[in-house]
């Protein structure tokens, strides 16, 4: 962060705890999710300050059930830094550790090795967490089924309680975009990459790790409360710049870059660029196409319940289609992915996308 405004950036986010909470009042606070990057690369007395705003805004006065998390790059932490969190009330850490191949960790512009990772979850353990997930990605560029079953081996040897691991998605404007377009990006065949996914669902499977969701395992009552906020469809705030909430109905959407955000909180004391209320059609087709990433599917009670309308009234065309493809299981209760609809999970979704 050098040559950053960190300070004066801390004090406008305060500034925006303060007045979201005030204008978008909640009942429960149930998760606290500080990422969007790498917080910890802040000072210890920045992370103080930061740690500060939150427990005067943001925490209830018990901190009874509410999942605390910090994102980390592995390196980042030292003992005494995660000690400070600890104290801060932080109890759950999620480390962007991508691969335990060091030569693909370089060619994709990581800037930690794997004795990295080794070294920080045991400083963590030390420091007293019990709640680590570790973030891996797969169908990397030459990277083979064989690099990513080591890759899972030694993610599973560390004994942590949550795992996230995605495919790679290539954004547009980045260097590997560029390279894909060159042609001279050596990506997995699609083979390859479903042949990665099903390892490890087995692999995970086989130890004891519960699929929650498409691309996240847990051990049993580690699930993560983040995630699942964005998956049941339910509202959130989103705090810094570029950040995005879904409040009282609506999607906000910050400014950005950090100067910006800065000057629009000086200005009226808000972020906001861009609010948006979603109309009740596309809130249902959220409901389906987050919830379906679940494993456990969308509930058709829960659906009647929020909405005041049969889900099979409103989208039954298209359940029975994906269900006679093979990618829906249609039960009394819920609907939700088969095995093969988890390969074809973004087929599925666009199916709920647009139809009202």
């Amino acid at each position: 962060m050098q040559g950053q405004p960190v300070e004066e950036y801390l004090e406008s986010m305060d500034i925006e705890m303060k007045n979201t909470v005030e204008a978008y009042p909640f009942s429960q606070m149930n998760t606290i999710f500080v990422g969007g990057g790498t917080p910890t690369v802040l000072t210890e007395q920045q992370l103080e300050l930061f740690l500060a705003s939150i427990h005067k805004h943001l925490i209830p006065k018990t901190l009874e059930n509410l999942e605390f998390t910090f994102e980390a790059n592995p390196g980042d932490l030292t003992l005494q830094k995660l000690k400070l969190l600890k104290e801060g009330g932080v109890n759950r850490l999620s480390f962007g550790v991508q691969t335990f191949n060091d030569k693909l960790l370089e060619s994709i512009g990581r800037t930690h090795r794997r004795e990295d990772v080794f070294r920080t979850i045991e400083l963590a353990r030390v420091a007293g967490f019990t709640n680590v997930s570790l973030d891996l990605i797969y169908a990397l560029p030459n990277q083979t089924v064989d690099d990513f079953k080591e890759t899972l081996d030694i993610a599973l040897s560390l004994e942590v309680e949550h795992f996230s691991a995605y495919s790679l998605i290539i954004e547009p404007k980045t260097v590997f975009y560029n390279r894909m377009r060159k042609g001279t990006l050596n990506l997995p065949s699609e083979e390859n990459e479903a042949n990665m996914y099903e390892l490890l669902m087995d692999t995970m499977e086989r130890n004891n790790y519960h699929q929650y969701e498409i691309s996240n395992f847990a051990k049993n009552g580690f699930e993560s409360k983040h995630n699942l906020t964005y998956w049941n469809n339910e509202e959130y705030y989103g705090i810094g710049a570029g950040a995005h909430s879904y409040l009282q109905g609506k999607r906000i959407a910050n400014a950005g870059p950090i100067k910006q955000y800065m000057t629009k909180i000086a200005e009226t004391g808000f972020p906001h660029v861009d609010i948006n209320p979603v109309p009740e059609h596309e809130r249902m087709e959220e409901e389906l196409f987050l919830g379906l990433r679940k494993t456990s599917g969308v509930s058709k009670l829960h659906f009647k319940k929020k909405f005041g309308k049969d889900i099979m009234d409103v989208f039954g065309e298209q359940i029975i289609e994906q269900k006679n493809k093979g990618l829906l299981e249609d039960t009394e209760e819920t609907i939700r992915l088969t095995h093969r609809g988890k390969f074809l999970g973004n087929e599925v979704f666009q199916a709920f996308i647009g139809l009202i």
